[in-house]
C-alpha cells in the first residue's frame, strides 16, 4: 500500500459504503436498484396512450391524466438548448428531442407549450432533423425507424421519408433470422413486426409482389407478436419498445388487439409518481450479482441463502420465446420481460459460486447443476470470432449484435471460476470433454480480446459510453472490465494486460480521478473501476494513492452516491443506475482493503 495513505481512512470509507449498499437491499433481501427517469421513454409512452385514445369513442380519463402529467414532466425537463436528453443528466440529442416534440404535436398541446415548441423546433433544425436521426444510427434501423414512425404519427414527418421494414421475414423460423440479415437487431423483432406493419398501412410499397407478400403476412406476424409479448406486457420490460409497438398497432385501428391492451396496462403500471417513465422497469438481477460480487459473496449471513435462491430462481429453464435462447441463461431483471444475455449470465454464475463458498458449500449440488447449465449456455453462444455477443450467436451484421470485449471478459471470468471450482471433481469421460471445451473457449476468447485491443492499449465496451466524449465511447469501462479477466486468470504479465494497465494509469486526471477518456470530467463509477484495476494489477503506488484519496473523499463528502449517465440501454439510449456508483465504490475499496491486509469485517 502507498506508505503515506491512512489505512484507517480507507477502512472507514469502505465500511460506510458497504453499510449503505446493504441498506439498499429490498425487504426480501436482494437488490433492485433504481433506473433513471427518461424523457425518451416518457415521450413514447405519451404518444402510445394518445394513439389509443384516438380510437376510443370516449377518451379515457385515466389515460388522459397520464398523458397530461407526462407532457408536463417533459416541459419541465427541456434542456436550455431547446432539446431533450435521455435522462435528466444527459445532453440533448436529436432522437429524444424529436420524440418529445412529436409528443407535443400528437397531443394537440403546441399552443399550451408554445415556448417549448419554439425552442425544440430551433434545436431540431440546427441539428439536422430526419437526416440527423438516420445518420446517428447508420444502417441499424432498430431505433431510427421507430423514432421517425412516432414523428409520422404526429404528422411531423412524411411516411415516405421512413424506410420500410420487411416484417414478413418474421414469418420465417427463428433459425433463419441471422441468415436473412434483418435490418434490426436480434432483440427488436416486435418492432420489426409492429412498425413494419404501420409503415405498410400508411405507405404501401410500389412493388406489387412485395405488397402482396406483406398483405398475406399481416395476420401471421400479428399472431407471432402475441407469442413474443411477456406476461407483464412490456417487451424487454422497456417503455420505449413497448410504446412503439402499442402506438403502431393502435394507429392502424388495432386498439382492441391483446398486444395493445397488455402494452397499455404495462405503461399504466410503470408510470412514476412525477408523471415520467423509466427506460426499463429494473435491473434487479444485474445489480444483485454486481453487489454480491463486489464483496465476493460476503453478504450478511442472514441474507446469503435468500440472495442465492433469488439468483437460482432467475435462471431460465426453458427455451426463451423471444430470442429462442436455450435454457441456462440469466436476464438483467426478475420480471417476465427479460431476455437471457452474456453479461448477466456470467455475473450470475460468479455470484452463485461466490455464495457457494460463503455458505460453506451446503447448496453445492444445486449450485453445481445451475453452473453446469449456465456454462453450457455460454459455450453455445460463443461466436466464431471467439468473442461473446449479447443475446444471439451469429448475428454480427449490426453493432449491438456483435461480440464485445466487456461481455467476453465477463464470460471468461465465469468459465475460469467454474473450471477452478469443479475441475478436481470431474472424473468421467464426459467431464473431460467438458473441461476441454471450457479451456478451448477461454483461449478463443483471449484471442478475440487480443485482436480487438486498440493500439493505445484500451478496449471499447458495447453497453457503456461517456457523453462528454466526442465519439461517446468509454474505453475506461471497457479496459477495466477486460483487465479483470487477464488478472483473475493469472495472465496479468501478458503484454496486452500491461498495455491496458498502462493506459488506465496514464489516463488519470489531475484531480486523481478518472473519466471514460482522459481529460473529461471525473465520475465515481469510472474512478472506482480504474482504481480497482490498479490495485489488482499492482499498478503505480502514487497513482493508487491519488485514486484512493479521490474515492475516499467522495465517500466522506457523500459524492459517491451521485450516478452518471454512462450506461447504454440499446442503440445509444443513455441511462444511469442509482446503485452503480455505490456498487463500484464498494468493489474498489473492498479489493484495496484485501490487497493491503485491512479487515473488511464490520460484524
Amino acid at each position: 500500500m502507498p506508505d503515506s495513505f491512512d489505512q484507517s481512512r480507507l477502512r472507514s470509507a469502505y465500511i460506510k459504503a458497504q453499510e449503505q449498499l446493504l441498506q439498499e437491499r429490498t425487504l426480501q433481501g436482494w437488490w433492485e436498484g433504481g433506473l433513471s427517469t427518461s424523457a425518451l421513454a416518457t415521450a413514447t409512452a405519451v404518444v402510445a396512450l394518445e394513439m389509443v385514445q384516438r380510437q376510443l369513442p370516449n377518451r379515457d380519463d385515466q389515460y388522459q391524466e397520464l398523458i397530461t402529467n407526462g407532457l408536463r414532466w417533459l416541459a419541465e425537463h427541456q434542456n436550455d438548448d431547446g432539446g431533450w436528453g435521455d435522462t435528466v443528466k444527459s445532453f440533448s440529442n436529436i432522437s429524444t428531442s424529436m420524440l418529445a416534440r412529436a409528443a407535443l404535436e400528437a397531443t394537440g398541446t403546441t399552443d399550451k407549450y408554445a415556448s417549448e415548441v419554439k425552442q425544440a423546433d430551433a434545436y431540431i433544425k440546427r441539428i439536422g432533423g430526419v437526416k440527423a436521426v438516420i445518420r446517428r444510427y447508420g444502417k441499424d434501423k432498430t431505433f431510427s425507424v421507430p423514432i421517425l414512425t412516432q414523428c409520422a404519427l404526429a404528422d411531423q414527418v412524411d411516411w415516405k421519408q421512413i424506410p420500410s421494414l420487411p416484417f414478413e421475414l418474421a414469418c420465417l423460423p427463428h433459425r433463419f433470422y441471422k441468415t436473412v440479415k434483418l435490418p434490426v437487431v436480434s432483440y427488436a423483432l416486435p418492432a420489426l413486426i409492429a412498425i413494419g406493419q404501420v409503415r405498410y398501412h400508411f405507405a404501401r410499397p410500389w412493388n406489387p409482389l412485395t405488397r402482396i407478400i406483406r398483405k398475406l403476412s399481416r395476420q401471421r406476424t400479428l399472431d407471432k407478436l402475441v407469442t413474443l409479448q411477456p406476461e407483464s406486457g412490456g417487451f424487454l420490460e422497456a417503455t420505449p419498445l413497448t410504446s412503439f409497438v402499442t402506438m403502431s398497432l393502435a394507429a392502424m385501428g388495432q386498439h382492441e388487439h391483446p398486444v395493445v391492451k397488455k402494452g397499455v396496462q404495462f405503461l399504466v403500471d410503470s408510470v412514476r409518481p412525477d408523471g415520467s417513465w423509466p427506460i426499463d422497469t429494473n435491473l434487479a438481477t444485474w445489480v444483485t450479482t454486481l453487489s454480491t460480487n463486489a464483496v465476493e459473496g460476503d453478504v450478511p449471513e442472514e441474507s446469503r441463502d435468500t440472495v442465492l435462491k433469488f439468483l437460482l430462481d432467475q435462471q431460465y429453464q426453458t427455451v426463451h420465446p423471444y430470442t429462442n435462447a436455450d435454457p441456462g441463461g440469466w436476464a438483467w431483471t426478475d420480471l417476465t420481460g427479460g431476455v437471457p444475455d452474456a453479461d448477466d449470465s456470467p455475473g450470475a454464475i460468479l455470484a452463485i459460486l461466490n455464495l457457494n463458498q460463503t455458505t460453506n458449500f451446503k447448496h453445492d449440488t444445486e449450485i453445481r447443476q445451475s453452473a453446469d447449465l449456465g456454462v453450457q449456455w455460454l459455450l453455445d453462444i460463443q461466436n466464431r470470432d471467439g468473442g461473446w455477443p449479447t443475446f444471439c450467436k451469429g448475428w454480427g451484421a449490426l453493432p449491438f449484435d456483435r461480440s464485445s470485449p466487456d461481455l467476453t471478459a465477463h464470460t471468461l471470468r465465469a468459465l475460469f471460476r467454474y473450471q477452478g471450482t469443479y475441475a478436481d471433481l470431474w472424473q468421467s469421460e464426459a467431464d473431460t470433454r467438458q473441461l476441454e471445451k471450457v479451456e478451448n473457449a477461454i483461449e478463443r476468447g483471449f484471442g478475440f480480446l487480443r485482436r480487438i485491443q486498440r493500439t493505445n492499449g484500451s478496449w471499447v465496451p458495447l453497453w457503456f459510453g461517456n457523453q462528454h466524449a466526442d465519439d461517446e465511447e468509454n474505453p475506461l469501462y471497457g479496459t477495466a472490465r477486460v483487465l479483470a479477466a487477464w488478472f483473475e486468470l493469472g495472465r496479468g504479465e501478458a503484454v496486452e494486460a500491461q498495455r491496458g494497465l498502462n493506459w488506465i494509469s496514464n489516463s488519470q486526471n489531475e484531480s486523481g480521478g478518472w473519466s471514460g477518456q482522459p481529460g473529461l470530467p471525473d465520475s465515481v463509477e469510472e474512478t472506482a473501476l480504474a482504481l480497482e484495476m490498479l490495485v489488482v494489477g499492482n499498478g503505480s503506488p502514487e497513482k493508487i494513492e491519488r485514486g484512493l484519496d479521490w474515492l475516499c473523499s467522495a465517500v466522506e463528502s457523500e459524492r459517491y452516491r451521485n450516478p452518471s449517465p454512462i450506461g447504454f440501454y440499446f442503440a445509444k439510449l443513455w441511462y444511469f443506475e442509482r446503485l452503480y456508483p455505490l456498487i463500484f465504490t464498494v468493489s474498489a475499496l473492498h479489493r484495496a482493503c484485501h490487497r493491503f491486509g485491512i479487515s473488511t469485517s464490520n460484524r
